[in-house]
């Protein structure tokens, strides 16, 4: 899984849900790309299960760039456990993904199957996104 090797501070809090993705939001590397529509956290395992999910259907046949990474701890309180006695132990780790933010890019494929990974790769995650190329623009 992706993790950050070390972090300024062990925990960090929730922060604010709200703003657009101003860096980040074109096509940097790729030809065709998968855009965030919403806000939201999308976790270590759900960037992996999208990055599988792409290269199994590519096929290795093109290139694929993994724009965001998770560097925020979340921490839980183990079940059963009585309020107070301090926050919780870090259980994972998220990316925070906000509208327009680019989070997958692929190259060196077809439109028609890059357009069905980038589908494959969506139900994955945990917030809406959009399908975007070269030739769109890469706009919302």
């Amino acid at each position: 899984m992706l993790m950050p090797k070390r972090v300024k501070h062990r925990k960090v809090q929730r922060g604010k849900r709200r703003g657009k993705a101003w860096k980040g939001s074109a096509l940097a590397f790729g030809d065709f790309g998968l855009k965030a529509m919403d806000v939201g956290w999308v976790t270590d395992r759900q960037i992996e299960a999208a990055r599988v999910a792409i290269n199994r259907h590519i096929k290795r046949g093109g290139k694929l760039w993994i724009r965001i990474f998770p560097d925020k701890p979340i921490t839980k309180k183990p079940a059963e456990t009585r309020m107070g006695k301090g926050k919780g132990a870090p259980e994972q780790w998220v990316a925070v993904v906000k509208p327009g933010r680019m989070m997958f890019e692929v190259e060196g494929v077809s439109e028609p199957l890059a357009a069905r990974a980038m589908e494959l790769a969506a139900r994955k995650l945990s917030i809406p996104t959009r399908f975007v190329s070269r030739e769109s623009g890469g706009l919302i």
